[in-house]
């Protein structure tokens, strides 16, 4: 295999009150995937009741509603039921969340390079941002 169809994928749990994400948090999803950094692979939305229980809807089923209507998602069912009920674990009742499920473009290359060379990643860790800037922040004060 000298060419990779995908690069690395991540999954996004973003969190948001209510049933249905505000505007800016879609403008939000929607800038992300018009920069072209990364590419939609899919996209849930998961609302947890007030008395724990969680509900999924697929993107085909709220585009309208939401303002996604257009929005290219590659590989739908990607993100299957044991990822939401492992993340599901981290939306509080009576609060929503969007799953995003996206290919990281840019390491696409890079990953089919290491391989040709006889390389592969190992490991990988993502620091979130908050946690990045606090601590550059600290060294800096």
């Amino acid at each position: 295999m000298a060419e990779f169809e995908y690069g690395p994928v991540e999954i996004f749990l973003i969190g948001f009150d209510g049933e249905r994400p505000g505007q800016k948090v879609v403008d939000g999803i929607l800038e992300l995937i018009e920069s072209d950094a990364v590419r939609l692979l899919d996209l849930l939305f998961v609302t947890r009741a007030l008395d724990g229980e969680l509900t999924v809807v697929e993107l085909e089923e709220i585009a309208d509603q939401y303002g996604l209507v257009g929005l290219e998602v590659v590989e739908l069912g990607l993100a299957g039921e044991e990822d939401v009920n492992d993340l599901g674990e981290a939306i509080e009742p009576g609060t929503s969340a969007a799953m995003l499920v996206v290919e990281h473009v840019w390491a696409r290359e890079f990953a089919e390079t290491l391989y040709r060379a006889g390389g592969r990643v190992l490991q990988t860790e993502r620091i979130p941002a908050p946690v990045v800037n606090e601590v550059v922040a600290a060294t800096q004060g």
